[in-house]
């Protein structure tokens, strides 16, 4: 995902990029805590779509602009609850990113405009997964390639695999 640098925001207009600092560190947490789950291949679209799910949502949970890589471990419990099964994750990022926009400066955020980006790509890409909910009639299926398969939305494969990764970090 490429960003196009913007001047600084501080009204100098002296030519500065303004670094989207707040979205990459949330990005580097997701990306840490779904390497040392190992459980996909950094170079697949799985990964990105379990990074990308966890960086929204380390990035969207911060309501008071300051991640800090000491409260990592503190918001653990968070991440895990906003990410579980049951939850509305999806209209939870919707409003957050509304509330923010709505909230937003005058400047453009770049953080802000990385996140609207992330999530674009996660609602607009899709997948294809194993069908969980398809009960295969017959035998029993040799391996997981080989069953049926369906086009998932990139964030319901990325959301499950982000949670995983915090249970198992």
């Amino acid at each position: 995902m490429l960003h196009r640098g913007r001047e600084s925001t501080d009204g100098t207009g002296d030519g500065e990029l303004t670094v989207p600092m707040a979205w990459l560190y949330a990005e580097y947490i997701a990306d840490e805590l779904l390497r040392s789950g190992d459980l996909m291949p950094p170079t697949s679209f799985e990964f990105r779509a379990g990074r990308d799910a966890l960086a929204l949502t380390v990035f969207l949970s911060d309501t008071d602009g300051e991640l800090s890589g000491i409260r990592v471990v503190t918001q653990l419990e968070t991440w895990l609850s906003l990410t579980a099964y049951d939850q509305p994750w999806q209209e939870w990022v919707q409003r957050r990113l509304r509330d923010l926009t709505a909230a937003g400066r005058s400047a453009p955020d770049p953080d802000l405009e990385l996140a609207r980006e992330a999530w674009r790509w996660l609602r607009e890409t899709e997948l294809l997964a194993p069908d969980l909910n398809a009960v295969p009639g017959g035998g029993a299926v040799a391996g997981e390639d080989e069953g049926p398969k369906v086009w998932t939305p990139a964030w319901q494969l990325g959301l499950p695999l982000g949670h995983l990764a915090i249970h198992l970090f």
